[in-house]
């Protein structure tokens, strides 16, 4: 039987399907999470504590942890932090791997675009500054409209439009109490005293999901994203597929996508790349050595009927892992937080379930939660998801479900994360 060592953030949307794929992939697993456990004290064999900000010393615990026993087949890690340490790991133990560096520049947001230009890949004209600049001159050396955003965080947090120099003055700070917070800082190292600001790209932005192989990508989906996202917050809600842009521009995007894996050095493994149509075609935001992130992968089934969690998992096993995408179209909404305070309940969710072609409706934060929209929060309300004949059907399904949910709060939140929670 083969061993695979899973990195599991505890706040991470996707243990479930990641355990779930592993088991229908015939695997022994090692779950390693960041927190100590009590059920590692149940089961300290299968259940590891490793901190995935020390990459290096996550391999190190994990080479003393693993002597002596079972030898692991593959590191698999579920997010960007868990990324960088399973390349760690995974170069420590001689196994298959994305390589370390290739995994942190993809991480860094400046470092993977500076990469890219190099190599004439299509990418934002961009600067990272050091946070400690003054923002009054770097407002006035910026050309407008403009993005300013922390080089390490997901989920669009801290990502905001700036079309003047007084709406970037406001963004530069909001972003700096933003990598002021504890966990933030600790989270991103040297990260945290860097700002980048770059080119507002316009047009509608598409996201890729692939595997590569030796080198060699395979797009497996492609994603329209129908809501626009001009700014000033960039909020991801819908995500439609296949997608509706001509197979020319599909083809367009994932030779952007492919060139960009191939100048970051990344060679194995999962790949989620986002890019803007501009006004000169493909132009690459974001490319991840990660798969798609929250519970959007539920979109996707392959074959016959396998997850994108089951493919990678099986990719990472060396088994065959080489199913298409189903024929019918998918989409799922990130179901927004519409504004600050503390979560009281969620009604309507029957009436979104019974709406046609809407297959799974959850919300994913509890009751007593405190709401943080963007661009301070990161986390999503819930996902609804729907399966129809076709991506126009599959969209409204999809809206008309968000209009049945009915969200009630109370307070108003200070606009901070609160601790402890997920």
């Amino acid at each position: 039987m083969r061993r695979l060592l899973l990195l599991l953030p505890t706040s991470s949307y996707r243990a479930r399907d990641f355990l779930e794929a592993a088991a229908r992939a015939g695997a022994d697993v090692v779950v390693a999470t960041e927190e100590t456990s009590a059920l590692a004290a149940v089961d300290p064999d299968g259940l590891w504590t490793l901190d995935f900000r020390d990459p290096g010393g996550a391999a190190r615990r994990v080479l003393e942890l693993s002597a002596g026993g079972p030898p692991l087949d593959a590191v698999l890690g579920v997010d960007d932090d868990t990324a960088v340490a399973a390349a760690a790991i995974a170069q420590a133990l001689g196994l298959r791997h994305v390589p370390l560096a290739a995994a942190v520049a993809a991480r860094r947001k400046g470092q993977m675009r500076d990469l890219l230009a190099a190599a004439g890949v299509p990418v934002p004209a961009h600067r990272v500054f050091p946070r400690s600049a003054d923002p009054a001159e770097t407002a006035r050396a910026a050309a407008y409209p403009c993005v300013l955003k922390p080089t390490f965080l997901a989920a669009s947090r801290g990502v905001i439009l700036a079309r003047d120099a007084e709406e970037f003055r406001r963004a530069w700070d909001r972003i700096g109490r933003i990598l002021d917070d504890p966990e933030v800082r600790a989270r991103g190292g040297d990260a945290a005293g860097e700002i980048l600001v770059e080119e507002f790209i316009r047009g509608p932005e598409v996201a890729v999901e692939g595997l590569v192989t030796a080198g060699a990508l395979r797009v497996l989906a492609f994603f329209d994203k129908p809501d626009p996202l001009d700014g000033p917050f960039f909020e991801e809600t819908l995500y439609v597929t296949p997608s509706r842009l001509s197979r020319g521009t599909q083809n367009a995007v994932g030779d952007v996508v492919a060139r960009a894996a191939r100048a970051l050095g990344l060679s194995h493994g999962p790949v989620h790349a986002e890019a803007r149509l501009g006004p000169r075609g493909p132009v690459l935001i974001e490319a991840a050595a990660r798969s798609i992130g929250g519970l959007c992968s539920r979109t996707l089934r392959f074959g016959t009927g396998l997850s994108l969690e089951e493919l990678i998992v099986r990719q990472a096993l060396g088994l065959p892992a080489t199913a298409s995408r189903e024929a019918a179209a998918a989409g799922v909404m990130m179901i927004p937080i519409p504004r600050a305070g503390v979560l009281e309940r969620v009604t309507g969710l029957d009436e979104a379930r019974a709406v046609e072609g809407i297959v799974e409706a959850t919300i994913t934060l509890r009751p007593g939660q405190r709401l943080v929209p963007l661009p301070e929060g990161w986390r999503y309300l819930g996902f609804l998801f729907s399966r129809a004949g076709t991506p126009e059907e599959a969209e409204q399904a999809l809206r008309r479900a968000h209009a049945k949910l009915r969200i009630e709060t109370r307070g108003d939140s200070d606009g901070s994360e609160p601790k402890g929670e997920s």
